[in-house]
């Protein structure tokens, strides 16, 4: 079973999927700047399997979010199959992707994430309890391992392989390291060159050169974009230049960022509604959105005290307005 975002020659860009990021909004702006395959938040098995609102809510989608993936966690076999069923018959997105990487704490006491890692016994069963559960591709995201110890990601590669993912993407570090220390690429190459199914390079890509970087060292299938798309969805844009043979584009300055977070908060506001819940959820992206600018740290305290969505819209308005009349120095 062929995965969808393979269909062609390019090598593809995936945005990760990251809980309070990768909701519809935020897709469908890496869309627009050039990824080629979204994911969603990863949601708890158990929270779809008892019908829990908020967590369905988080696998929707609109047809322009296309190709997509749905990501699951948990520990039980059954109740990951049932999700897995539930997911594929009223969501119907182009594949299945299973969570074994979350180092987040309260997924792992409950076993879910990285958790799995302690027992590959264990993730062969979710994997194929999960294959045989749906018609769709089953693919996985995992660390390098559960600790240094323990660390073997081309032993867990294959055996997940063996399981029946139809692909496989790594963020080479264990759980106990969290995001600490240096992702090792080099394992990335070592998983790639042992597996037959597509591998999906993760981890410390923050900058389009370094999605080139990655794909050039490892020789990976595809590159997933996690944290350098906080505030920054032109990574894809420049991921993708770069992987063509083009120039770098140039960085964004004050007012192409601005027009893209008013954008982006359209894109809330239409999605997610106008309610005080949207706009402090949406603060972190607007905190994102000033790194780098000149006054940023001053900026960022009024905007994490908005209220509302136009509020947040006449401070960068008012900002943007001062810096053109020159009143500040625009920096790139």
């Amino acid at each position: 079973m062929r995965l969808p975002y393979l269909s062609t020659d390019k090598i593809p860009l995936m945005l990760a999927p990251m809980a309070g990021i990768s909701e519809a909004p935020f897709r469908q702006l890496c869309r627009r700047f050039g990824a080629d395959v979204l994911m969603t938040e990863f949601l708890s098995a158990e929270a779809i399997r008892r019908g829990i609102r908020r967590t369905l809510e988080g696998a929707e989608f609109e047809p322009i979010e296309r190709p997509i993936g749905i990501q699951i966690y948990g520990a039980d076999p059954e109740g990951m199959a049932r999700a897995a069923a539930i997911v594929t018959e009223t969501y119907q997105p182009e594949f299945i992707d299973i969570n074994f990487g979350c180092p987040v704490k309260k997924v792992v006491q409950r076993n879910g994430g990285s958790g799995c890692l302690r027992d590959l016994d264990l993730v062969e069963r979710i994997i194929r309890a999960v294959v045989g559960a749906t018609r769709l591709p089953v693919t996985v995201k995992t660390r390098s391992g559960w600790s240094e110890t323990e660390r073997d990601p081309v032993t867990i590669a294959l055996r997940m392989q063996a399981a029946g993912a139809r692909g496989f993407t790594l963020h080479p570090r264990t759980r106990t390291q969290m995001f600490a220390g240096k992702a090792d690429w080099d394992e990335i190459a070592r998983v790639v060159e042992a597996l037959d199914i597509p591998v999906i390079g993760n981890g410390d890509v923050t900058s389009g050169p370094d999605i080139l970087r990655l794909q050039q060292h490892t020789g990976c299938a595809g590159v997933m974009v996690g944290r350098g798309s906080f505030g920054n969805p032109w990574i894809f844009r420049d991921g993708r230049a770069l992987l063509d043979g083009e120039a770098l584009p140039e960085a964004p300055g004050a007012e192409e960022r601005f027009t893209v977070v008013l954008e982006h908060t359209q894109l809330a506001l239409r999605l997610q509604g106008d309610s005080r819940k949207t706009v402090i959820e949406f603060r972190k992206h607007l905190g994102w959105y000033t790194k780098g600018l000149p006054g940023s740290s001053q900026l960022r305290e009024q905007l994490f005290r908005v209220e509302s969505m136009v509020e947040a819209e006449a401070i960068f308005r008012g900002y943007l307005e001062g810096a053109l009349a020159g009143t500040r120095e625009l920096g790139g």
